[in-house]
């Protein structure tokens, strides 16, 4: 089985949930491989041009882009950055909120391509990174 490679969009704030997921890459019966790049730094900043290229080729070397939605997930120009990036690389994109979140204000990009977020449940999201 070849390895999926996903890129994980997701808020910076909720970057200490996302190393939990990480852990997904290091089970065997899980053939997977992350990519992300958490920022704090504004998207129209002089460091975004660098920072972007950057995210692209991370992009680019993917087939997936799995956007993790937490509380204020929907505040982030990043994410809706890397997820028109990722429409342009043509990545599969998958939503899913984290763990413990049950209410939630979708991503710009989320609601305007009517893209499903799912309710966080480990199990399915291996099915939905298998399938995409």
């Amino acid at each position: 089985m070849i390895k999926r490679r996903v890129f994980l969009s997701f808020d910076s704030d909720d970057v200490k949930q996302v190393r939990g997921l990480r852990l997904m890459a290091a089970n065997p019966n899980f053939d997977v491989e992350f990519y992300d790049k958490s920022l704090r730094i504004p998207v129209n900043s002089l460091d975004a041009v660098y920072i972007k290229s950057v995210i692209r080729e991370k992009i680019k070397r993917s087939s997936i882009t799995l956007c993790l939605v937490g509380e204020s997930t929907y505040k982030s120009e990043w994410v809706d950055w890397e997820l028109n990036e990722s429409e342009k690389q043509e990545n599969s994109i998958v939503a899913m909120t984290l763990k413990g979140i049950e209410s939630v204000t979708f991503p710009r990009y989320l609601k305007n391509n009517k893209i499903t977020v799912y309710e966080w449940n480990h199990d399915y999201l291996k099915t939905l990174i298998n399938e995409a």
